[in-house]
């Protein structure tokens, strides 16, 4: 039997397998990085991924690896490792998790808004998921210290349950389908929050920026700015389908015999509306900008722009991981 022939070094999976100058590129992307079935995978998978990617990078090609095989693994690998650090993500902080968790705290979230407690409760759980996925996916390789966290995560779940509380009062009075949209004006505010705080050490310091072909030139605060930006619109994006959609539905239903006779659906009907939501949201909604994001140099701040010059005086754009 004749052996494949064999993958030639020079596929470069330091970058995604589709274009990303395009939107549908970017969305074949996160449809693979947010795959909840990546989930599932065994510690000795993903080590084994690991171990292919690092390889292949290093110049080593594992006897009858195809190309498909080595792109699954490069999937793999960045569904579970740190694209700046290397180091292995929380299982719930990694982009995989997001349309299963989300779908549980979010559909909880519109469930049971009615009560105080129950607005407290979820909009803590939500925000202690939101910082624990946007320390997990920050960009850059600087570390954050335990009480720049701690600051940040009272802030965020502070913000957040204040928000849900004050419109839940001012929409006493209002029809019932306005209440349902507490908890998204509650996330929306958190997000604006939760983002900046969580990732405040690069606003301080800034990010790593590279040339085209990923030389370090230094690390810009402009380029951490415009990252966070993009993260929150992605974030709040995000939300919407999950969370305007099935409060209509719902709103329908329950006017329909078929929920009065069966209350106990609620929550996983509600559940299920917003899971089929975040399937196709998240992606699209992480796919709005590229991960590899880009800004020209006259637009950093002096000090870096100094610095390139002397590296190189000709390079015009610079690149970062603006994180996710």
């Amino acid at each position: 039997q004749k052996m494949p022939p064999s993958l030639p070094a020079t596929i470069n999976i330091r970058e995604p397998r589709w274009d990303q100058s395009t939107f549908q590129g970017r969305a074949k992307h996160f449809f693979m990085v947010t795959d909840p079935r990546n989930l599932l995978l065994s510690g000795a998978t993903l080590e084994e991924a690991r171990r292919v990617v690092e390889d292949y990078r290093a110049g080593t090609v594992h006897p009858g690896l195809t190309e498909d095989q080595l792109w699954r693994a490069k999937y793999i690998y960045d569904s579970a490792f740190h694209p700046d650090t290397g180091e292995k993500m929380i299982l719930v902080g990694r982009m995989s998790a997001q349309v299963p968790m989300n779908m549980t705290i979010t559909g909880c979230m519109l469930t049971f808004y009615r009560t105080t407690p129950a607005v407290v409760f979820w909009q803590w759980v939500n925000q202690s998921f939101n910082a624990i996925v946007n320390y997990t996916n920050r960009s850059g390789d600087a570390p954050i210290t335990p009480s720049q966290l701690g600051t940040a995560y009272v802030s965020a779940t502070t913000g957040a349950v204040v928000t849900a509380l004050g419109l839940k009062s001012l929409t006493k009075h209002l029809p019932a389908i306005v209440g349902r949209y507490v908890p998204f004006a509650a996330v929306a505010a958190a997000n604006c929050i939760n983002i900046p705080l969580m990732r405040q050490r690069e606003l301080k310091l800034g990010i790593p920026v590279t040339d085209e072909n990923g030389n370090r030139l230094g690390e810009s605060t402009a380029a951490a700015q415009k990252a966070i930006f993009q993260v929150v619109v992605s974030r709040i994006g995000m939300a919407v389908p999950a969370m305007a959609i099935p409060p209509v539905i719902m709103n329908m239903l329950e006017k329909r015999a078929f929920l009065k006779r069966y209350p106990y659906l609620n929550a996983p009907l509600q559940v299920g509306l917003v899971g089929l939501c975040l399937v196709f949201a998240t992606p699209l909604c992480c796919a709005l900008f590229p991960q590899k994001s880009s800004m020209p140099v006259s637009s950093l701040e002096p000090e870096v722009q100094d610095q390139i010059q002397k590296k190189d005086p000709r390079l015009e754009t610079v690149y970062f991981n603006k994180g996710l």
